[in-house]
């Protein structure tokens, strides 16, 4: 639900701005501030699970989440709707990575491929979701069941998760690192904020995108340059050292950046394009998010038993090629088939790429280190799709043409191929070769 609840409301911002009589560019607030409060909360995850247990924060932030839910799908007026989104998204940041951290610590290593395979399925279906089940909604009931749709699943969770999640034995009490806290959240939240107004606005030239972009910048700066000699930090960056972890990132950041600024850019195509509905380009998307699904399930339980290199290069190929196929052939009379198609294909490398990827990144690490690790990544990832949506409407705003973009973004995912060359070669069950 917190995945969905990034893209199901965008379908809904005009019927919004109707609504409350409020401009366009306050309604789009709400999906702004959720997105901020996402990035503001994820970096003190880590440590609330040391301290209170992973179980209390779960159902804590779940509770949060609900509860923003509700109240968002009662506001009445565009403030109230804004600030609560803000608590949705201070619920929503915590629930992934606290996920994560609860099934790594449980999984045995040779299990882990297939646990993220299990956990990247939300990431996948809430994108495809979204805009088919907000335009539903907005259409054939109100608007505010966009919201409501959250109370009952957030309730059953709540349920679920009281009975079966099992308390922490182990807590690790130590002081919340203030001034990393300090540094990081704002940074985030600033720098964030930086790149999605400077893609809305086609550039970074203006002082309204450059001040909170360089602001950002310098104290997510700040924030890695102390944490490594800081006694408790806030996250710990050492673990980017270490080979397994540094060489999944950076596989994973041009790969995600480029497929998440393509969740914007093939959308307005069948829209702008091809004079296709919302729903529309939703339902001809859907193919690409179905075989993105059902491959990573295969791909992540193969990860567990044959070497992380050998599924992911030709996943990494497997992608680029497809949308490198739906960037040549897109244009106004190309049959719909061959570039759902080319969608289909590149969905399949995806399905290949990304849980395996983060699999290989986790295998490493004690039980202790999997809430520092989760978080870190949870982070990486969420600038890394910030900086490819930032960058992908860019460039559609300086080219003028979705051909040039989708080359460009192809090109984008194409570094992540000598990145993967360079992860392990041997089998989880074999070693892990970190040459």
């Amino acid at each position: 639900m917190t995945v969905l609840d990034m893209t199901i409301v965008n379908v809904a911002l005009d019927h919004l701005s109707r609504a409350f009589e409020a401009p366009l560019s306050v309604i789009q607030w709400a999906v702004t501030g959720y997105s901020l409060a996402l990035a503001t909360v994820i970096p003190v995850t880590a440590w609330a699970v040391g301290r209170y247990g992973a179980k209390r924060v779960f159902l804590t932030a779940v509770a949060l989440f609900t509860l923003g839910s509700g109240l968002t799908g009662l506001a009445w007026n565009a403030g109230s709707l804004i600030a609560f989104r803000v608590l949705q998204g201070l619920g929503g940041g915590m629930i992934m990575p606290v996920a994560m951290t609860v099934v790594l610590r449980a999984a045995p290593r040779e299990r882990k491929g297939t646990m993220m395979g299990l956990l990247g399925i939300p990431v996948l279906i809430g994108p495809m979701a979204g805009p088919i089940l907000g335009g539903v909604f907005t259409d054939s009931l109100s608007w505010r069941w966009i919201f409501f749709v959250n109370v009952p699943v957030g309730a059953l969770t709540l349920l679920l998760g009281a009975r079966v999640m099992r308390s922490d034995d182990e807590r690790i009490r130590r002081p919340l690192d203030l001034a990393g806290l300090l540094t990081l959240s704002p940074g985030l939240a600033a720098l964030l904020y930086g790149l999605t107004l400077g893609g809305e606005r086609g550039g970074f030239g203006d002082a309204g995108v450059l001040v909170p972009l360089v602001a950002g910048a310098a104290l997510v700066t700040a924030f890695a340059v102390r944490a490594p000699r800081a006694p408790h930090p806030l996250l710990d960056l050492r673990l980017l050292r270490r080979a397994s972890v540094g060489r999944a990132v950076t596989t994973v950041v041009p790969f995600s950046a480029a497929y998440f600024g393509s969740m914007i850019l093939v959308p307005l195509y069948w829209q702008q394009e091809r004079g296709l509905s919302a729903t529309e380009a939703g339902l001809l998307m859907a193919p690409q998010f179905l075989f993105s699904g059902t491959v990573m399930q295969f791909s992540s339980r193969v990860s567990d038993r044959v070497a992380t290199r050998a599924i992911v290069v030709p996943g990494v190929l497997c992608a680029v090629t497809g949308f490198l196929a739906f960037a040549v052939q897109a244009g106004p009379g190309t049959p719909y088939w061959r570039l759902v198609a080319s969608l289909a294909l590149m969905g399949t490398g995806v399905g290949m790429t990304n849980m395996p990827v983060m699999a290989s990144a986790t295998r490493g690490l004690a039980d202790s280190e999997v809430a520092a690790g989760s978080t870190a990544l949870n982070i990486i990832l969420q600038i890394a799709a910030s900086v490819g949506t930032a960058l992908t409407a860019l460039l559609l705003t300086a080219t003028d043409g979705f051909r040039t973009t989708l080359l460009c973004g192809a090109g984008l995912m194409a570094l992540a191929l000598p990145m993967a060359m360079r992860l392990p070669r041997l089998s989880p069950s074999g070693g892990t070769s970190q040459r």
